[in-house]
Parts: structure tokens; sequence; C-alpha cells
């Protein structure tokens, strides 16, 4: 790994092979869709990272803050994997704040038609 250390790499080939998206076409598709940040910018996927650079990932609800140690470009093993970036994201919220998000009832959402025309009409917007 040390030859690689310094190589700058594209910024999807590493989201894929440090193991933080589990394809390469999804950490594309991250990059195109501006969920992915190098430096405080939004990056295109043939952006080239390399160690030192800060990367902003939101995926899975949830904002990946990581700085990167060692480029690579090919995937490799989960634990191997964590060595290539010093892992700064938020600790994610507890169980219990998850499980106490108010859930709407299905069939609660938007009036209807006919139910827009009554709160109309007892609104008195129209007769």
């Amino acid at each position: 790994m040390a030859e690689q250390d310094s190589a700058p790499v594209r910024v999807d080939a590493w989201l894929w092979a440090v193991r933080l998206l589990k394809t390469r076409s999804k950490a594309a598709a991250a990059c195109r869709g501006g969920h992915v940040k190098v430096n405080g910018a939004t990056a295109k996927p043939a952006q080239l990272i390399a160690p030192g650079d800060e990367v902003r990932l939101w995926a899975n609800h949830r904002e990946h803050i990581v700085e990167v140690r060692h480029t690579i470009a090919k995937r490799v093993g989960a634990p191997v994997a964590r060595t290539c970036y010093l892992d700064r994201s938020p600790a994610p919220p507890p169980r219990e704040v998850l499980a106490a998000v108010p859930v709407r009832d299905r069939g609660a959402g938007r009036p209807t038609k006919k139910e827009r025309r009554e709160l109309d009409r007892l609104r008195g917007r129209r007769g």
C-alpha cells in the first residue's frame, strides 16, 4: 500500500474501494447527485483526491465525514479499508430518538379533491 499512498485516485473509485458505498456506480451517482463533497466543494465522480482531503458523504440517511489517509483504487477487505481513512462522522442518534419520530398514518397525507372543496367551503373561500 505504500506506493499508492500519494497517488491521486478518483473519488467515486475511492468511496467504493474503502467500502463507504456498495458499488462504484452508486458512488458515481452520489457524486452526480451532490451527495459527495471534497474539501467543502461538491465533487464530480472523476475528481481526484489525495491524502489529507476531507470527504463528506450523505448516504443511508446519515452524513459520513472522513479524512483520506491512504488512496486506493481497488476494493479491499473491511479491516484494511478502515485504515485508509480517519472517520470524523457525528455519532448516529440513539434508537430511542428515532423511535420517537411520529409516523403519519396511511391515507392521512394530502387531502383529496373532494376534501379540499369541503375545506374551501368551510373557510368561506368558495360558494
